[in-house]
């Protein structure tokens, strides 16, 4: 039985949906004014796992990931580009969308933006004003009132009393209680505003997503995702007042991914240390591992653990994609293993609050398997478990390119360098390049042509293959 780790509870708990067989995923998205950073394609590729693992398993999932399209941060960078916000939105939109899916992300099934929904926000801020949950301040802004609602802090487990004692309240803010937070915000001079009950104003962060999830999913879901800095505020708001409006739970399930970290530092971009997904997807132009490279990095460690990014653990990455592809390279198609203990494994991991670290290293025996059957020349049996190398690979995203088209790392640079046949004519596996460089060296040497000799040796580590020269010959070992 499928078990999640609930935020909430602080516990694993057994999986049940409130509707059987179905399941209802809301995952907060991105605040679109800049491109995607490698922090965001954790949370992306860690909920995009959830997602086909919960399909695999046969619920029919309803999957929502919204976009903040309206914020203070939107607004100040589209006045320091001098370009309207509805541009500035739409651009890094279109650019979310090219890194998801260059990603290998599955698509969500509704994408809401804040600004469609100001209908839905404004009927849900008055119903907590009626309720007694918020009121409008001197300031016009329509604040919710924490002290009202006796559950504040039970998903971050933080003491309100000791936030209030910590608390820092803004000269131009009229709370009645340091905690209390915004729902809607007066309208300034030279901002975007919607008409209100309250005036002219627009919503804060957290309403946003409360009145999204709620309209389409319901007042009561089952699992709520987003990264592990959401926790609080923006997730114990969401509770706060989701709850006080429905008079009902919000969500049964709540579950954050962990930070990813750069020199013992949480990525972010108020630090400057973040790479964005195109820059590292850049790295890979050459390399069609490029998307599943920096997916197998992400999924090697549980979603719920601190991911240290660097450049060594991308090349591990690499590394150990190229060694499941050259397994799976010249077999013929066939049906999987049926019955396999490997399957039974990698279920029983992924049952484990999606143990995406176990589950790979069940693909590794499994791939070590493939290639001792391989070896034996059992050509049926090795095929078949090939064909469970790709089916499982497919519930985390990856292993799902055709083999030798795979395997082509740098040849599109390194390749037609040294040919005259015209791209379209050039259809070769890495192992194949590897070994006509190998060729040409040795007649290189054998002719004494020494400088022609280094530089192909000089090619082949940059594609991180290593010669060795001994009484047998010439052996490349990958670096």
């Amino acid at each position: 039985m499928l078990h999640i780790y609930n935020s909430l509870t602080r516990r694993k708990e057994p999986f049940n949906p409130i509707e059987p067989g179905k399941v209802r995923m809301y995952v907060c998205g991105m605040t679109v004014y800049d491109y995607c950073h490698i922090g965001h394609a954790r949370v992306l590729i860690a909920f995009d796992v959830v997602l086909r693992y919960l399909r695999a398993r046969k619920f029919k999932v309803t999957y929502v990931r919204n976009i903040t399209d309206i914020d203070d941060k939107i607004i100040r960078r589209a006045q320091e580009n001098g370009e309207s916000i509805q541009a500035l939105t739409q651009r890094f939109i279109d650019a979310m969308h090219e890194d998801a899916a260059a990603l290998g992300n599955l698509p969500p099934d509704f994408e809401p933006r804040a600004t469609e929904f100001m209908p839905q926000i404004i009927a849900m801020v008055r119903s907590l004003i009626d309720k007694g949950y918020a009121y409008v301040g001197a300031n016009n802004d329509v604040y919710y009132d924490v002290s009202r609602f006796e559950g504040y802090g039970k998903l971050s487990g933080k003491d309100p009393q000791s936030l209030r004692a910590g608390a820092r309240v803004e000269v131009a803010e009229a709370k009645e209680d340091p905690l209390d937070f915004v729902l809607w915000k007066a309208a300034k001079p030279d901002e975007p505003a919607w008409d209100s009950p309250w005036g002219l104003g627009r919503p804060g962060w957290h309403i946003e997503c409360s009145a999204m999830a709620t309209d389409m999913l319901s007042a009561h879901f089952d699992i709520h995702g987003g990264g592990m800095d959401l926790q609080f505020p923006h997730h114990e708001n969401e509770i706060a007042q989701s709850e006080a409006w429905s008079g009902e739970p919000f969500v049964n399930y709540w579950m954050h991914n962990g930070f990813v970290r750069v020199d013992d530092e949480k990525m972010s971009k108020s630090l400057g240390n973040f790479s964005t997904v195109r820059d590292v997807l850049g790295r890979y132009k050459n390399d069609p591992l490029g998307p599943e490279i920096v997916r197998y990095f992400i999924i090697r460690s549980h979603y719920r653990s601190p991911l240290s990014f660097s450049d060594e653990q991308l090349s591990s990455a690499r590394t150990t994609l190229q060694s499941l592809y050259r397994t799976m390279q010249n077999l013929q198609p066939a049906k999987p293993e049926p019955d396999s203990d490997y399957e039974r494994r990698f279920n029983a991991a992924m049952d484990d609050d999606f143990n995406t670290s176990i589950a790979l290293a069940v693909l590794s025996e499994l791939r070590s398997k493939t290639e001792t059957l391989k070896r034996a020349n059992k050509g049926a049996k090795a095929a078949a478990h090939c064909a469970l190398m790709k089916k499982l690979g497919g519930f985390l995203g990856l292993l799902q390119l055709n083999p030798s088209e795979a395997l082509t790392k740098h040849l599109s640079a390194s390749f037609k360098a040294t040919s005259h046949m015209t791209a379209a004519l050039v259809v070769v596996t890495e192992d194949q390049w590897i070994n006509e460089k190998i060729a040409q060296r040795t007649e290189a040497r054998n002719a004494k042509n020494w400088a022609e000799a280094d530089r192909i040796r000089e090619e082949l580590e940059s594609a991180d293959i290593v010669l060795e020269d001994g009484p047998n010959g010439t052996i490349p070992r990958r670096r």
